[in-house]
């Protein structure tokens, strides 16, 4: 198409204004990004700007495709932060405002934006107001992955094809991990904000002091996470490098990129290796991947217990402790189970 002669229609492709919201945690953000990606492949010179939680911007940090990154306080003024957004978004003039969520606050940013199209999920209580509409599937059995879900919401403009998460590390997020690539290392994220999503501590010990030692050893972490990471490395009977807590989002996503295979919960680090395409190895103790948030990477595997039991899953999200007090589901995986992922790489 000529822009010149036809301007019209090219002033509207090329000056179109997006505004994706997605303020829950940080692996909801990661799964995100692929609506970003797929705006940025149909309308490479429009704007797409990122609503999130404070905390989480730093995963967005130099994004080569988000024009702004707009943050909600959601601990200190909730509500003051919240009116104020809702006059930013409407002085934006959006074309489209793009809801992930399925909760109030960002059903009312979206009902009340101004914008030409608001779009978002019928399960969100504002949804009637919404001038797209689209079911969400999620329950105990076979779902669509999580980015299918997502990229729903723009497939009436873009088309069927998926596209995945990406994030994108700066060369100074390379460079403060490129020391510990000197050898063949892998990269172990041991924690989860839910106990029964969390492979216990014992669990990892045990692994880890049966990976050669010719392999080094990598604990990541969130600094709230310092005191478990600290318990496993004192622990092992080997070389363990505690990192927790030392490394910003990108820069752990950067380590993770190379290592020779990356060991996870179902948490926000398994989305850190999806976006980076790294090899994982995702265990899930209470929960399961047909939920719909499984890893993405071309080289990945699913640890989980082998026997079907009849208590798992025993919800779609974690609980502080097991149900019923056995937590087989995490105490069943065995030491040779991840090892053989490591064997076996891809």
């Amino acid at each position: 198409m000529n822009c010149i002669t036809e301007s019209l229609t090219c002033y509207r492709i090329i000056m179109q204004k997006f505004l994706i919201i997605q303020t829950a945690f940080i692996g909801d953000v990661v799964l995100a990004t692929a609506l970003v990606e797929k705006l940025h492949a149909f309308y490479p010179e429009a704007q797409i700007d990122f609503l999130l939680r404070k905390g989480n911007e730093n995963l967005l940090k130099a994004h080569p495709f988000i024009h702004e990154v707009m943050i909600w306080d959601k601990k200190n003024g909730k509500y003051k932060s919240l009116w104020k957004l809702l006059r930013q978004i409407r002085k934006n003039r959006y074309d489209k405002v793009i809801n992930i969520q399925r909760y109030g606050a960002t059903g009312f940013l979206t009902a009340f934006s101004g914008a030409i199209q608001r779009i978002g999920f019928d399960k969100n209580p504002f949804s009637r107001f919404f001038d797209i509409s689209i079911p969400h599937q999620i329950g105990t059995g076979n779902n669509p992955h999580e980015i299918e879900r997502n990229l729903s919401l723009i497939e009436g403009f873009t088309d069927k094809k998926i596209y995945k998460p990406k994030l994108y590390p700066a060369a100074d997020d390379y460079e403060h991990v490129q020391s510990f690539k000197s050898e063949p290392y892998v990269c172990i994220a041991p924690a989860s904000v839910w106990f029964t999503k969390q492979y216990p501590a014992e669990k990892w010990v045990s692994f880890i002091n049966r990976i050669s030692d010719d392999i080094q050893v990598l604990l990541l972490g969130a600094p709230g996470e310092k005191a478990l990471c600290a318990s496993i490395a004192g622990s092992a009977g080997r070389r363990v490098t505690d990192l927790c807590g030392q490394l910003s989002f990108l820069q752990s996503a950067a380590l993770m990129k190379d290592a020779v295979m990356n060991y996870v919960n179902d948490s926000a680090p398994m989305h850190f290796a999806s976006a980076m395409n790294a090899p994982v190895t995702a265990v899930y103790c209470s929960t399961v991947p047909s939920f719909g948030y499984g890893p993405l990477s071309d080289k990945r595997h699913i640890v989980e217990v082998k026997e079907a039991l009849p208590c798992r899953p025993c919800g779609l999200h974690g609980y502080k402790a097991c149900p019923l007090q056995h937590f087989k589901c995490a105490m069943d995986i065995t030491d040779e189970q991840l090892l053989q992922t490591l064997k076996t790489g891809g």
